[in-house]
């Protein structure tokens, strides 16, 4: 078997995960980001995994306070303590790409 070279293959992959997932969902945008973050707090996923969808949450028209209502819509489900690390994680993944964004911006 012969595998594509690559500097990033385990990104690569994931882009054309999420490229083949979007191709077959029938979700609008928002909905199928607001979906994403359910899944993503459900399973205690890490900030990075948040900051991967912070940008396409945003280009799809959610607002910080749809985040929370997300979180809000699954804490019954999922439970104090997976809501609050969701909402620590998607704190910290917030705070990275103001970070990244501030360090790309040129210095007058």
């Amino acid at each position: 078997m012969t595998t594509a070279s690559s500097d990033t293959p385990v990104l690569d992959t994931l882009a054309a995960m999420t490229v083949d997932s979007l191709e077959r969902c029938g979700l609008d945008a928002k909905t199928l980001m607001c979906t994403r973050i359910a899944a993503l707090a459900a399973m205690d996923a890490p900030a990075i995994s948040y900051l991967a969808h912070m940008g396409p949450a945003m280009d799809a028209g959610m607002t910080a306070a749809e985040l929370q209502d997300v979180l809000v819509a699954v804490a019954p489900i999922i439970g104090t303590a997976r809501v609050m690390a969701a909402a620590g994680h998607i704190t910290q993944a917030l705070g990275i790409a103001i970070a990244v964004s501030d360090a790309e911006m040129p210095t007058p």
